[in-house]
């Protein structure tokens, strides 16, 4: 192993594309805390609701056992997750319509309405900016960042 930082031996403009990304990273994660501190939710409610909320606009039935699956966390913990969830008035729970035995959760309208409100300002100034670039920048840009994501995913950085 060189005794030689890796950014001393990178080429100086992809340094800059890396701290930029990781400048980015920090700044999103500061937003959604921010968000989530807004909605007095955590990062799991937050995730939970979103799911919810895709799930009625797609209109399916989203069970417990689909959010846990989607959360990779136990039946008690989205349980507890739930109990929270409906009685801070985000959730609903109801009688599945085919499975007796099973239930369906919504997210309700106010919860529908408080995450939109929060999020749309955000994801509007991330559109407009990225409306900014034309279409060989955009290409490149997502382009860039699907072989990021794939590395990340593969757990490597080849």
């Amino acid at each position: 192993m060189s005794d030689t930082p890796w950014y001393d031996v990178a080429p100086p403009h992809a340094v800059r594309v890396i701290a930029s990304l990781r400048e980015y990273r920090t700044a999103e994660q500061a937003m959604r805390r921010r968000t989530r501190e807004s909605m007095r939710m955590g990062e799991a409610d937050l995730k939970a609701l979103r799911f919810l909320l895709k799930a009625e606009a797609e209109g399916r039935h989203a069970t417990p056992a689909e959010l846990g699956a989607h959360l990779s966390i136990t039946s008690s913990s989205v349980t507890a997750m739930l109990d929270r969830l409906t009685a801070s008035g985000h959730v609903s729970r109801h009688p599945h319509p085919s499975d007796r035995r099973s239930l369906t959760i919504r997210a309700t309208p106010g919860a529908d309405e408080e995450v939109r409100h929060t999020l749309t300002a955000m994801h509007r100034r991330m559109l407009d900016i990225a409306a900014r670039l034309d279409g060989q920048q955009s290409a490149a840009v997502s382009a860039f960042l699907a072989r990021l994501t794939a590395s990340a995913e593969r757990g490597d950085l080849g």
